[in-house]
């Protein structure tokens, strides 16, 4: 969701810099602006004065809370993506999703088998899927989600869980389903069930827990609070990765 905020005035070579800049005109909220060509349509929305007060989170395309749909001049098509990663285009004309409600059904993880049941009592409507593949031409992280409906269908709870692990729950799929499936969420709850029932124990998380539970990691925690930003980042970027 997107506000005005009060226009200010730039100073003159500010402006002379800004008019040598390549420029796409877009629609925001019906208006249209000029903004950099580069820019994403987030940029562009906080360029054109708006103030983005919910709708915006990681800014890296990773908390799926921008969700957007829009259109191309002289194409009927409505295309979504998430405002942090989808540069503009000449002639879009823009609609933020703030808030996509959803059907969301309340469960005891440890009631629950892992089974086509399941999902049949949960969400009925997965068998009113018609295959249409929209929910995956919908999706800004190109899943297979039509591919994840179908395997939770077969009750394959394994193959869900692996094709929706990288969904960011950004809703876009959903808004397009004829068959109205939250597609989202049935991948949360198959990434859940395999994690309680199907997954490989393992031996180092077990091993991990046991030493935080002894306090093993205290003293060096203790010493990475009293840290600086510039020197955890250091450490962040230093560290081992297996």
């Amino acid at each position: 969701m997107a506000t005005k905020k009060p226009a200010k005035k730039k100073p003159a070579k500010q402006t002379k810099a800004k008019a040598t800049e390549k420029t796409a005109t877009v629609f925001i909220m019906g208006k249209a602006h000029k903004v950099p060509a580069d820019a994403t349509i987030m940029g562009a929305i906080e360029y054109a004065g708006y103030q983005i007060k919910r709708g915006a989170g990681c800014r890296e395309g990773f908390c799926g809370a921008c969700a957007t749909v829009y259109r191309l001049p002289g194409d009927y098509k409505i295309y979504t993506g998430l405002a942090c990663t989808t540069l503009v285009e000449e002639g879009m004309w823009l609609s933020q999703l703030p808030a996509i409600p959803d059907q969301k059904p309340i469960y005891n993880l440890n009631k629950l088998e892992p089974n086509v049941s399941t999902f049949q009592k949960l969400f009925p409507e997965l068998f009113r899927c018609v295959a249409c593949n929209t929910c995956t031409k919908a999706c800004p992280q190109d899943l297979e989600v039509m591919d994840y409906i179908q395997a939770a269908i077969r009750g394959d709870i394994e193959k869900v869980m692996d094709l929706s692990f990288d969904c960011l729950s950004c809703g876009l799929c959903a808004i397009r389903c004829p068959a109205e499936i939250v597609q989202y969420n049935v991948g949360l709850l198959a990434k859940r069930l395999y994690g309680k029932y199907l997954s490989k124990e393992s031996k180092q998380l077990k091993k991990r827990i046991k030493e935080v539970k002894r306090h093993k990691y205290d003293k060096e925690y203790k010493e990475f609070k009293k840290m600086k930003k510039e020197e955890l980042k250091k450490k962040y970027y230093e560290r081992d990765l297996e």
